[in-house]
């Protein structure tokens, strides 16, 4: 998929790893549309990338507002062709403990963004993918989610985060045989401990800490290296119904 001239969707695209991919994306040559519920850092950052850039008020969840951002981003010359996914929370707390059983609510609520929302890009952005004409080898367009390693090595109190990553992990080879035939490809990253907004919080020991346990390099990921490998799912045909680990080989211990 050549990626100047192109339309592309980031929802979740106003910070963290979406913001890097959103600016990647965008210094190749695609015109973006940035979706996110932040509407101070999203237009912040439209209005920084300036041409060729949009911003677009949108909860994952909600089908009318990512619908919108969809339809603004197809409306671009060529149709909308690129979509990446970047959004999502978490919540910390055991099955049970002392306190009781693990709130229902919050992961009802973990699940609802981040598989549920992940899905709702997906199936609104490939079916607006349906009506662009195909490139000489017939791709339509590019899909991307976001899911985790806690997909796969989730620690003590993980249990929403990693059972709606795993699930977002478990899709992408029946969304991506859905939509082989009309030349739509699907790929999902599953990135490590990254420098972002949701470890900002953290104290620097503690981010030290995390960066030291990743066997090489021994540092957080860069939102930059993340956007980086969605540049280069996007431009590698042969990349499809592929979940790949960005975590410099680490393997989570249960704490």
């Amino acid at each position: 998929m050549r990626i100047r001239g192109s339309s592309a969707l980031v929802a979740g695209g106003a910070s963290g790893l979406g913001e890097a991919t959103a600016r990647r994306l965008h210094a190749e040559g695609a015109r973006v549309v940035i979706a996110d519920l932040n509407q101070e850092r999203g237009e912040l950052l439209a209005s920084e990338l300036g041409e060729r850039a949009a911003f677009m008020r949108a909860d994952v969840t909600d089908a009318d507002a990512v619908g919108a951002a969809v339809e603004n981003a197809a409306q671009a010359p060529g149709g909308l062709r690129i979509s990446a996914c970047c959004a999502g929370i978490c919540w910390a707390e055991k099955v049970a403990g002392k306190q009781g059983p693990h709130a229902l609510e919050p992961f009802e609520a973990v699940v609802k963004v981040n598989l549920i929302g992940t899905f709702n890009v997906l199936r609104l952005a490939a079916a607006a993918m349906l009506t662009n004409d195909p490139g000489s080898s017939g791709e339509r367009g590019v899909c991307i989610n976001t899911a985790s390693i806690a997909a796969y090595d989730g620690q003590i109190g993980q249990v929403s985060y990693s059972a709606s990553k795993s699930a977002i992990v478990g899709m992408t080879l029946p969304a991506a045989r859905d939509l082989a035939s009309v030349g739509i490809r699907v790929c999902t990253i599953a990135p490590g401990t990254f420098d972002t907004p949701l470890l900002a919080a953290l104290p620097e020991p503690a981010r030290q800490a995390l960066g030291a346990a990743v066997p090489f390099p021994p540092r957080l990921g860069r939102p930059e290296e993340f956007a980086a490998l969605a540049v280069h799912i996007v431009e590698n045909e042969m990349l499809n119904g592929e979940v790949i680990r960005l975590d410099g080989a680490l393997r989570m211990p249960p704490r």
